[in-house]
């Protein structure tokens, strides 16, 4: 819009403007958003005619909501770049240690065993365990061991108890032995589990524990324990039918202390392990391996000391130790079950009937097998036949006249003698049984 002078050679007078103070605002789009341009001249007549106006659009106004949210959105971009950054540098740096420590042995629950070229397919039990147990023989990875649950075919029942069966299962060819606890004994296959996770447990004189898992057969769970098979069955079925020479019953007996030591003990470190007293130590919990040495098993009423609080975790179960084979103090109710040692000391007594029940199946006019006491009590004798022979009769099983003129057994039978004396502080420890079997393993009479 332009206005120029008048034809009188003036321009419009001030008090003629209307308004007086925006006498040429003109109103516009918010749209198209543009600017009016106004000029005057005064010069001469029509004088406007001469007038070059330049129109410039004015650029849209950007909101000032819309400018705080673009730059908090930088913000966030940066941050969250910067997040990324710092966890792809982390990871980089942490990546090869976690690969080789692992081993990267934690199967995914959908190709863990489906794909043939996985480095696990091909690998047996022991390599499984060496591979992901890291040195701390703390038992395999949780998920591992319910995939080696779920593959096992039961073959056969090698075993009944108060608890449940023992079935004979194969894995990848491989025979192990399952366990399988009723409903009501949970407690009981819960604890044997727990310990036998224990970290540093794993010894060649322990039984090999492999996994535990419960499975639904449609009508009941069943609670599954897997360990170690050995064919030659446990130490009563083997003594029941075969006898021994010299040197497998020190090799025997020798095997045992060592396993006994070994739970007896406490490693002191950060991955070490608590003392274990077992509570149940029988010939039918101790099996014998392919190489005639044993091992140690059912630790199912095991004990472990705390020694931090020098107190003991006993199970919370209802079952007790096997009544022919309990030391004097446990029949008697006289031992202090808060401290540790007593436990100990039971498991000798026990140790000391396990030697005799050898002894008797070894020489070259050995004795029929028979249990400890099986002249004293009935097949089946109550807490009361025990106490009566064992706490006020103080007897203890009969020792051949045959074993004198031994050497081999002779130094046996003074080595049970000491394990079973009534008092239980006088009885020798598991560690002193092992080193005197030990020497009497290499003395020039035996060629072990």
């Amino acid at each position: 819009m332009m206005y120029g002078g008048s034809t009188r050679g003036s321009c419009i007078e001030l008090k003629a403007l209307i308004p007086i103070e925006h006498p040429f605002g003109c109103s516009t789009t918010k749209t198209r958003n543009e600017s009016v341009v106004i000029q005057c001249c005064e010069s001469y007549n029509m004088c406007n005619r001469d007038l070059i106006l330049e129109t410039h659009t004015k650029p849209p106004e950007a909101s000032s909501m819309t400018t705080a949210w673009q730059v908090v959105l930088w913000i966030m971009v940066l941050v969250v770049l910067g997040v990324c950054g710092a966890i792809s540098l982390w990871w980089a740096k942490r990546a090869p240690k976690t690969i080789k420590r692992e081993n990267r042995s934690l199967f995914a629950p959908d190709d863990s065993f489906c794909d043939t070229r996985h480095p696990m397919m091909t690998a047996t039990i022991r390599d499984m365990i060496e591979l992901t147990t890291s040195g701390s023989g703390s038992g395999l990875p949780l998920l591992v061991q319910r995939s080696i649950a779920r593959q096992i075919q039961l073959v056969d029942i090698i075993g009944k108890g108060r608890f449940g069966e023992v079935w004979r299962g194969r894995w990848r060819g491989e025979n192990v032995a399952v366990k399988i606890f009723s409903s009501r004994e949970e407690c009981s296959w819960f604890r044997e589990a727990e310990i036998y996770q224990t970290v540093m447990l794993r010894h060649e004189n322990i039984l090999g524990f492999i996994a535990a898992d419960n499975k639904d057969n449609g009508t009941w769970t069943q609670l599954w324990l897997i360990t170690d098979y050995h064919e030659n069955g446990s130490l009563f079925d083997f003594l029941s039918v075969r006898t021994i020479d010299a040197a497998t019953l020190v090799k025997m007996a020798l095997s045992i202390a060592t396993g006994l030591a070994h739970l007896h003990m406490d490693i002191v470190g950060t991955k070490g392990k608590p003392a274990i007293a077992h509570r149940d130590l029988k010939s039918k919990n101790i099996l014998v391996k392919a190489n005639l040495s044993c091992v140690i098993g059912d630790l199912g009423l095991a004990v472990r000391h705390n020694v931090a609080g020098d107190s003991v975790d006993v199970p919370s179960t209802n079952r007790v130790g096997t009544k022919r084979y309990m030391a004097p103090e446990v029949l008697d109710e006289s031992m202090d079950g808060r401290q540790f040692d007593p436990y100990k000391r039971s498991d000798v007594y026990s140790l000391g009937l396990v030697l005799w029940e050898m002894a008797r199946r070894c020489g070259a006019l050995p004795d029929e097998y028979q249990p400890p006491y099986y002249d004293l009590v009935p097949p089946d004798p109550a807490l009361e036949d025990m106490r009566r022979v064992v706490c006020i009769e103080k007897r203890r099983p009969v020792l051949p006249n045959r074993w004198h003129s031994d050497p081999v057994l002779s130094a046996i039978s003074k080595v049970m003698k000491e394990c079973w004396y009534q008092n239980p502080a006088a009885r020798l420890t598991a560690l002193r049984i092992k080193k005197t079997l030990a020497n009497i393993a290499t003395t020039d009479h035996m060629k072990l």
